[in-house]
């Protein structure tokens, strides 16, 4: 006679359901809230969907796709051998007109001034125990640049690489419901409503010359850093030569688009629960939302202080676009400005600050990696 307890057991011992824990179960429902966030309130779904559907399958247990020689273990070993993080850069450069920065270097200064989140995390880190690698590697999330964060850690802090790449794009995601309230609360409403006159024209020559000249200071002055910032240019050099327009638009769109797939899928794969349910995760998750959070502050204080001086022609939204997510941190000045006063647009002179950023985070970086790095 058939003994159907027994098969039933047998058939369910094949299944994830009698290995899942309620950690998994925790981790699933935060995988959750990510998609609902990326797709219902459509905060960067670019970036949120796919960590979000990638956590849930991580904490599923027995699937293939994240155990060694599955689909989203191979995805990551592209970022823990620091090949996607440049490829992305390529991808970002193709897409970017740095004219804004070039028109106007003085917004330059609220690149820098942006980044003070990223030493007071790092402070931070280091009274809470951690090691003076591993506090660099947390300060780094205040850059909002995801590749550095993870090129940044791989050499500094490989251990922490899941924790801190899964904090940089979450937080880098959700860039528009931390910043406003920030900006709102350092900002008078007459500051919001300052509309910015047009910058200059920036020529072809300047705009072909300019990545040439980064990639030869890059690789000079800050070589930690130079695999990064030279692909950055590369891509630039190609969308601004205007003799490769094919493969600048493969590279800004299908190419880019493939590449952060792919990244967002491994990052997503590493937050499995016993992995992420540590309170030493909970610290980097809350270092990283502390250095976001100065550092905006520090970006709009240092640009209400570029208005007064300048006589108010420098509306202090666009400090905040400092943090170096490009161009989500841009947008989001242009949105908050334009709430205020419909016929502001900020995005262009935001775009300055932003990409300025990305520059203070590879600086910041680079002087962590000659210092500590191996």
């Amino acid at each position: 006679m058939i003994d159907f307890g027994a098969l039933l057991e047998a058939l369910l011992l094949q299944t994830g359901l009698m290995s899942m824990s309620f950690g998994n179960i925790i981790m699933i429902l935060v995988g959750g809230v990510m998609l609902y966030l990326g797709i219902i309130k459509k905060y960067e779904p670019f970036l949120l969907v796919g960590i979000g559907l990638s956590c849930i399958v991580a904490n599923i247990p027995g699937s293939g796709l994240v155990e060694e020689g599955g689909l989203f273990h191979y995805a990551y070993q592209g970022v823990e051998s620091l090949i996607l993080p440049p490829l992305i850069f390529l991808g970002v450069g193709a897409m970017t007109d740095f004219g804004p920065m070039i028109a106007n270097p003085s917004l330059v200064i609220l690149g820098a001034a942006a980044h003070l989140g990223i030493f007071v995390a790092l402070i931070m880190a280091k009274l809470m125990g951690f090691s003076l690698a591993e506090a660099c590697s947390i300060g780094i999330i205040g850059g909002a640049d995801g590749p550095m964060a993870i090129y940044t850690t791989v050499q500094l802090a490989p251990h922490l690489l899941p924790q801190i790449s899964v904090a940089a794009y979450s937080y880098m995601a959700l860039m528009p419901l931390i910043q406003p309230p920030v900006m709102r609360l350092l900002t008078t409403k007459s500051e919001r409503k300052i509309i910015m006159k047009q910058p200059r024209y920036v020529s072809r020559l300047e705009k072909i010359v300019f990545p040439v000249v980064m990639i030869i200071i890059v690789n000079l002055f800050l070589p930690p850093v130079a695999p990064l910032i030279t692909m950055l240019m590369f891509g630039n050099l190609i969308r601004e030569c205007l003799l490769l327009d094919r493969m600048a638009e493969t590279i800004s769109t299908p190419f880019l688009n493939i590449i952060t797939l792919v990244l967002t899928i491994a990052i997503g794969s590493t937050m499995s629960a016993d992995t992420f349910l540590t309170s030493q995760t909970l610290l980097i998750i809350f270092l990283g939302l502390v250095s976001f959070v100065f550092g905006t502050a520090s970006g709009v204080v240092c640009a209400r202080i570029m208005n007064k001086i300048s006589g108010g022609k420098i509306n202090p939204l666009i400090g905040s676009a400092g943090i170096a997510s490009v161009p989500i941190a841009a947008r989001v000045s242009h949105k908050v400005g334009q709430e205020e006063n419909r016929n502001n647009f900020l995005i262009m002179h935001a775009m300055g600050p932003n990409l300025a950023g990305v520059f203070g985070t590879a600086i910041s970086g680079g002087i962590m990696l000659a210092l500590l790095g191996q």
